[in-house]
C-alpha cells in the first residue's frame, strides 16, 4: 500500500469542509436556495468526517457519502442528537444528486433549523482533532 501524507490530506478535507459550510450558509441565508444549501451542508459534514477517517485510519477515505458510516469508520462516538443530524443530512445528499429523489425544497425557516443544528455538530467535529 502506498503511504500518504496524512496531515496534508486531513488539511485538504478540513479546508474543503469549511468552504462547503460557508457556501451552504450563503445559499440558505442569502440566496434562499435551500435544497442546494442543504446539499452543501451535507458536503461540509462529509468532508470533515473524511478528514477524521484519514486521520484515524492513515488511509484515503472511501468514496462514500453516508455520514453515519463515515463516522463509524473514523471511530467517532456520536450522541443521539448528532446521529439524528447526520441521518437527516444524508437525505439531502440524495436529493442533491438524483432527480428521482427530488421533493419540494424546504422552506428557508426549516433550512435554517438544519443549518443551526448542523453547525453545532460541525464545530464539535472540527474540534475533535
Amino acid at each position: 500500500m502506498t503511504q500518504i501524507d496524512v496531515s496534508r490530506h486531513v488539511a485538504h478535507w478540513r479546508e474543503g469542509a469549511t468552504e462547503a459550510l460557508a457556501a451552504a450558509r450563503d445559499m440558505i441565508l442569502r440566496d434562499r436556495r435551500t435544497l442546494f444549501g442543504l446539499f452543501f451542508l451535507h458536503l461540509a459534514m462529509e468532508k470533515v468526517l473524511k478528514a477524521h477517517v484519514c486521520h484515524q485510519t492513515r488511509e484515503l477515505p472511501p468514496r462514500i457519502h453516508n455520514l453515519i458510516r463515515l463516522a463509524e469508520i473514523a471511530r467517532i462516538e456520536l450522541d443521539d442528537e448528532q446521529i439524528r443530524v447526520l441521518a437527516a443530512l444524508n437525505e439531502f445528499n440524495l436529493e442533491g444528486r438524483y432527480p428521482e429523489a427530488w421533493s419540494a425544497p424546504p422552506s428557508v425557516e426549516v433550512a435554517q433549523q438544519y443549518l443551526e443544528r448542523s453547525e453545532k455538530v460541525f464545530s464539535w467535529l472540527m474540534n475533535q482533532f
